[in-house]
């Protein structure tokens, strides 16, 4: 499983590529509010610094618009501005159609926004690089992110579709054991829910009585 990280800070996506396990970066535009930063011109410099950064993954920027002729010019310009840009589409109608034009003319997608089965179908048959069901948001509506994220695999795998299952919103290390358990082809969180994974009271107990013996020596 493929390991994205969910942010538009720069120090965080450094920190994660420093660690060895950075695939790639997602971003939207509240991330990018986030850290300040406004204006096409100033947007698109961040994506372009967060690809070198990355070093060959995948950076999704996500289209502003939701009409069709709209977010193919805006998809085109972000697709411009590095090899590595994934452009980031709305599970929408005109969403949908959109990636299909994308598709046809070699510039890869993230089909974002998806909470059922029923959209992950219609993001593979248009051709979606990758597909992101928000499983911290279907959590919080009551229902089960994660069988969310083993009903689409399932699927995929009968009907051989090629999109990769990324899973999003993810809000706990344990999210990123579990999709990873159900089949998810990529994760990605935050930095905090990454470097939780590392955490175990067992490990800190066994570290500290080698070190305690190691002083004996």
């Amino acid at each position: 499983m493929k390991f994205f990280i969910d942010t538009a800070n720069l120090a965080q996506i450094k920190e994660a590529h420093d660690l060895g396990i950075l695939d790639g970066v997602t971003t939207n535009p509240s991330l990018m509010a986030k850290e300040g930063v406004k204006g096409n011109d100033a947007i698109m410099n961040h994506y372009k610094t967060i690809c070198e950064l990355v070093d060959g993954g995948d950076v999704s920027a996500e289209v502003f618009s939701t009409t069709y002729n709209e977010m193919i010019e805006e998809g085109k310009k972000l697709a411009a501005i590095h090899k590595n840009i994934v452009v980031k589409v709305p599970m929408i109608k005109d969403g949908v159609k959109a990636i299909k034009w994308f598709t046809d003319n070699g510039i890869k997608t993230n089909c974002t926004l998806i909470f059922s089965a029923g959209q992950a179908i219609l993001a593979a048959k248009a051709g979606a690089t990758y597909i992101s069901p928000f499983i911290g948001r279907i959590d919080d509506s009551g229902w089960d992110g994660v069988q969310l994220i083993e009903e689409i695999a399932q699927i995929y795998a009968v009907q051989g579709f090629k999109s990769e299952i990324l899973a999003a919103s993810i809000r706990t290390p344990n999210h990123i054991v579990k999709c990873a358990a159900a089949g998810a082809d990529v994760c990605t969180s935050p930095l905090d829910s990454i470097l939780g994974l590392l955490k175990h009271p067992l490990t800190d107990i066994g570290l500290a009585k080698f070190v305690e013996d190691a002083k004996k020596m």
